[in-house]
């Protein structure tokens, strides 16, 4: 993605989804690793390859679908991202972040965003749900960061304040909603590395000293690239395996199967959230 062009793009996506779309969507979801079942509850679902967007790719990570479902969900009108794109598998920060340019473009003020990650509290439990509470994002801090390069004010403001990103008035629907489920939501601080590669015993050490309590290789470029948009923001992360130095190792398959376990429940909980906004 070239700098300077990214506006271009954005408009060239939203026409091309534009002009396909039956409704206009007020609220954007993004799935992560296997959660993505929960667009197959659609009502009069669109959905659009991300192969058929400009500036969308198809995802390599397995359990990522690859596609843009638009729909009614809980008689809200969405559009939901099945899969995500990574920083690991070669893709620029401002790539990774792209297609929450162009929810906002298409309409949507708002975006739920999901993750599978590795929880860091021993006392916690896989299938856990975590309500994003604030976020470290060691790449960005790094330079690999999506606003990086000249600033389209068109797009947003040159110094986005990050401070508050995940508190809106969503974060107490999200509890009264889990509440009456009977689902315990955490709450806590969500840090992203690069990956590929899972932590080391080092570096779980080093996050749970920093205060994190859940770790994973996605999400914070999505919530830098949205608060510089102009949406609020509402984040969970689904506590796939527990990332403990002393523990045993993570592997894909687990993350998998435990989204797989907890689809109901989450799905329950994103369905709830929506019938309330």
């Amino acid at each position: 993605m070239q700098e300077g062009s990214i506006y271009d793009l954005i408009s060239q996506a939203r026409d091309s989804i534009v002009g396909q779309m039956r409704i206009t969507p007020r609220i954007g979801l993004i799935l992560g690793s296997g959660l993505g079942a929960l667009a197959d509850d659609l009502e009069d679902a669109q959905v659009i390859p991300y192969t058929t967007i400009p500036g969308f790719h198809a995802p390599k990570v397995p359990g990522h679908r690859g596609e843009l479902a638009i729909g009614h969900l809980s008689g809200q009108p969405v559009a939901v991202l099945r899969g995500r794109f990574h920083f690991y598998e070669g893709y620029s920060m401002q790539e990774v972040a792209f297609p929450v340019r162009v929810l906002q473009a298409i309409g949507c003020t708002t975006l739920i965003i999901t993750n599978a990650a590795g929880g860091l509290r021993p006392e916690w439990h896989v299938g856990d749900i975590m309500r994003i509470r604030d976020q470290i994002f060691l790449p960005g801090l790094a330079g690999h960061h999506p606003l990086r390069g000249p600033n389209d004010d068109r797009l947003g403001p040159r110094f986005p304040a990050m401070v508050g990103a995940f508190e809106n008035d969503l974060v107490p629907i999200a509890h009264t909603v889990a509440a009456s489920q009977g689902i315990p939501l955490r709450e806590g601080v969500y840090c992203m590395l690069s990956g590929p590669a899972f932590e080391s015993a080092a570096e779980l050490r080093m996050l749970q000293g920093w205060g994190a309590d859940a770790v994973g290789m996605s999400t914070a470029p999505e919530v830098v690239v949205a608060v510089h948009a102009g949406m609020q923001v509402l984040g969970f992360s689904l506590i796939t395996n527990l990332a403990l130095p002393d523990g045993a190792p993570a592997n894909h398959a687990e993350v998998l199967a435990a989204g797989e376990a907890a689809k109901p429940r989450f799905s329950a909980l994103i369905r709830g959230i929506l019938a309330h906004l």
